[in-house]
Order: structure tokens, then sequence, then C-alpha cells
């Protein structure tokens, strides 16, 4: 085990140095410290800074960044040991130890189970004579969900410490021989401030599915074209015949033998699509054990035996939808569980939107909509850095374009949307 690497101290006005530190567990930081940062007045995090009082400041509740999520993941080895994902925590402290911004950051060795794509960056500059990896990763290992990652509690210090933090990151860069740092499903602040520090800006969409406050999934079809109306209609009644029932899991129902069968759905199915599946067993047994209520299983069975099921995170405003896998394979039982399942779920308990995980324009005709998605990346070789620049240039002005007319094609009718306007 490598020992804690200390960074730059860096001058606070009024307040005396800052320290910097990179830590190589989240437990050296500590499930206090960590969500007072990450999710400030989460019910766990009642101490978190008195300047956090209105709605407005009050940070949406994200599982991903909790404490809870990030220690299971290196707790069960699905990063750490030989998976590619060397832990690098950054947190910025005060003179007497209290943290008061920090950043989830890997060594990566590669660019697997990122989901913004740099393999041909890589690939360019290895081939030119240069080294890209390691590189810093700035992210939650294998979630393509946007949210904070420069983890700073609201205070009158917060752009300040914001801005120490990125200079940490900044200097473990240098220290660790990495290549960049890249900082990926950024906030679109977060986006805009580090590209006034000299990171590249990059954007992509996913699809995600908005409440405009339904009352129930009739409701929802409701607002839809009558051709597609009738085709999830026709999808649905498919999906759950043969005898298929679902059955939505949460708090003490995911059981020890629940998570055995849905572990077994979701190697089968991710062996098939990555080669190799990443979260490990026990990632599964730890979150069901600290995360349980925050956690949906949506899970089919058929003649008394589990054959498939999906697996979302509840947020405070959403429900982020992760992996799915299946044992047996049936017409759209996929997007029953992953997609109409999901909406039914937001509706019953009055969440905002599903975040339905990466890619996938055929969610469009199921309801979910283009969303642009953002991250940002400093390059530390300045010919890389010219190069990548002018790429990502034509890249957004390809993003912009495909994201509208994606938006052009959605089912919902057109009267509806008038009257939303």
């Amino acid at each position: 085990m490598t020992r804690d690497k200390r960074l730059h101290d860096h001058p606070q006005t009024g307040t005396g140095e800052l320290r910097v530190v990179a830590v190589n567990a989240i437990s050296d930081i500590g499930a206090t410290a960590w969500d007072g940062c990450a999710n400030p007045l989460h019910p766990k995090c009642e101490e978190s800074s008195s300047h956090a009082q209105t709605t407005d400041q009050i940070r949406a509740y994200n599982p991903f960044l909790s404490y809870d999520f990030l220690s299971a993941l290196e707790a069960s080895k699905s990063v750490g040991g030989h998976s590619g994902w060397q832990v690098q925590h950054v947190v910025v402290q005060t003179p007497d130890g209290t943290a008061v911004a920090a950043a989830p950051c890997y060594l990566k060795a590669h660019s697997r189970g990122e989901y913004v794509f740099d393999h041909g960056w890589a690939d360019a500059y290895e081939r030119a004579g240069g080294r890209y990896y390691p590189k810093l990763q700035v992210a939650v290992p294998f979630t393509p969900v946007t949210g904070p990652r420069l983890l700073v509690p609201p205070s009158p210090h917060a752009d300040e410490r914001r801005g120490t933090l990125v200079a940490g990151l900044l200097d473990l860069c240098r220290i660790d021989g990495a290549s960049g740092v890249h900082v990926t499903f950024a906030t679109e602040d977060e986006y805009r401030f580090l590209g006034e520090r000299g990171f590249l800006q990059r954007m992509d969409q996913q699809f995600h599915w908005e409440n405009a406050g339904y009352g129930s999934f009739d409701d929802f079809l409701a607002a839809l074209a009558a051709r597609k109306r009738k085709t999830i209609r026709r999808e649905r009644h498919a999906a759950l015949t043969n005898g298929i029932e679902v059955h939505w899991l949460t708090g003490r129902d995911l059981t020890e033998d629940v998570w055995d069968h849905f572990f077994a759905f979701y190697m089968e199915t991710g062996s098939r699509k990555w080669g190799r599946p990443y979260l490990t067993r026990p990632f599964f047994s730890l979150v069901g054990a600290t995360m349980r209520d925050r956690i949906l299983l949506v899970m089919a069975k058929r003649a008394g035996h589990w054959i498939a099921g999906a697996i979302n995170f509840i947020g405070s405003h959403a429900l982020f939808g992760r992996h799915w896998g299946a044992i047996e394979h049936h017409p759209f039982l996929h997007f029953e569980l992953c997609y109409y399942q999901a909406i039914d779920y937001a509706i019953a308990h009055k969440l905002m939107r599903v975040e339905a995980g990466a890619q996938g324009e055929h969610k469009i005709a199921r309801g979910y909509m283009p969303t642009t998605t953002f991250s940002a990346h400093y390059i530390a070789d300045p010919a890389l850095r010219r190069a990548i620049a002018d790429y990502l240039k034509r890249e957004r002005t390809y993003v912009a374009a495909a994201g509208t007319e994606l938006a052009a094609a959605g089912p919902y009718r057109h009267d509806v949307h008038l009257e939303a306007d």
C-alpha cells in the first residue's frame, strides 16, 4: 500500500493555509467527512455547513457520491488491486484537519469503465511516441451518472476551495507522471468552471425520462403520439406473457439469495457485452447492507424462479438505472424491466426523472429524451492538447446538432409540448 501524498499547501483568505492531500483509501477520510462534502444536509450529514439552509442551496442527494457506495467499490476490490483503478482521492483540509473539499479520483492504467471514450486519443498519442497511461480520472467508477465531481459544501469560501481542489489535482497529475486529468459526468457549472481554468470541454448525450407530474403510467402514455402509445402497450403486454411476474425489491427484500440470483444475471449479460464485468459479488452484499433503502431491484420471475433483473439506485430527485441481466430471454423484457418499470416507480414515488444509463437512441421511442452530459479534460502535453482541442471543437458542434435532431424525433404529442411551453 502506498502512503498518502501531501500536495502543495494553498493560502485561503482570512482562514490560513489549506492542506491538500491524496489518499489511497476512502476510509482514511471517513464517512462523516466525505459525506459532508459529497452530500451536504443528507440525513447522515446533519453537521454539514450551516450556510446550506435554503432549498436552492441544498444539493440533490446522489447515491453514487456517497461514502457507502465508493467504499463498497474499494472494499469489494471492484477498484484497486489489479483492476487498473488505483484510488487517489484528493482532499482539501483546514489547518485543524477538517475536510472542506474532496474529489473522487483514480490513477488509471486503461480507459475501461468510464463511458466517456478516449481510446482514440490514447492510441494516437502512443503511436506518436507518447505515454498516455497513467492518467487521473475524477469520476465514479463504472457509473455514467452526472453529479458533482468537485465536492465542496456551500460556504462563503466555496469557490476558493474549489479552486484549491483543482490546483491539487494538477499537482497530483505532475507527481504521478500522469498524462492528464479527466473530470467526467460533471455538472454544467463545473464544466464551465474547469473550462475557465484551461481544461478542454467535451459534451455528449444521454436519454432521460422527465416526470411532468403524471399520476399514472396511463397519464404518461396520454402525452405520447397515438402510434407510440400503442407500441408501448404492445411491448408491455408481450414482455409479461409466458407467466412472467415482475417484483420490486428494496430494503429487507434484498437478501443474499436475491443478490446471488442478480449477480448471475449481471455476469451472464455483462460477460457478453464487456468480456469481463467490473463489479465483484461482494460489492452487491456491501451496498445491500449499507444502502438497501436506496436500491430498487426490478426482478422477473417465471415458474417460481428468478430469470432476470435490473438494479436501480434511488436519489432524492431521480431513479438511476444501472445494470441488467437475464438467464432467460423474452421479447421486450429488457424494455419492461429497465425502462417501463422505472417510469412506474418514479411516478409512484413522485421522482422528477429516470436516468437509464449511457447510450441508447432506442430509448427515445420509449419517452426518454436527449440530455447533454459534460466532461472536462486537462492534457499535460501541449501538442496533444492542441490536437484534442481541435477535435473537441468539431465534436461539440456535432453533438449539439444531433441532440436537436433526436429531440425532434421524440414520441410526445406536439400539442402537449406546445401547452407545456
